[in-house]
């Protein structure tokens, strides 16, 4: 067994260490008689082709609440003819663990509610369409 004497920030430790294991390291010595052969080249693999995204159409002049991250639909709290008031809470959105309320920017009449309890979205994806 060893002890040692350890300063952390400041502070002093008397620190006992004890040996596991038998063997002591040994150095050996090799001598290299050609370089190593250098690593092959891979080819990264290519790319999976994703499925085109159909964009949900949006009535001219409608306002369009896109998801401001990834992550998945925990509730839908309107419908699609819903009158709603600016600052109503449309959706909650689960993101990194939190739940992020997705609040209406104005007021106006939900036109279209393009995600369900349960989806995943993506940073961007239109969540809702106001009137």
């Amino acid at each position: 067994m060893k002890k040692f004497l350890i300063k952390v920030n400041g502070s002093q430790y008397e620190v006992e260490v004890e040996e596991v294991g038998g063997s002591a390291i040994k150095e050996t010595q090799t001598a290299i008689s050609q370089p190593a052969p250098a690593p092959s080249v891979a080819n990264a693999p290519k790319a999976k082709a994703s499925p085109a995204k159909t964009d949900t159409a949006v009535p001219a002049g409608a306002t369009t609440i896109k998801s401001p991250m990834p992550g998945t639909i925990l509730k839908v709290n309107v419908n699609s003819g819903d009158t709603v008031k600016k600052g109503q809470v449309l959706l909650i959105l689960e993101a990194m663990k939190m739940e992020n309320e997705i609040m209406a920017p104005n007021d106006g009449t939900v036109a279209s509610v393009n995600v369900s309890q349960g989806a995943s979205v993506n940073a961007g994806d239109v969540l809702i369409s106001l009137n």
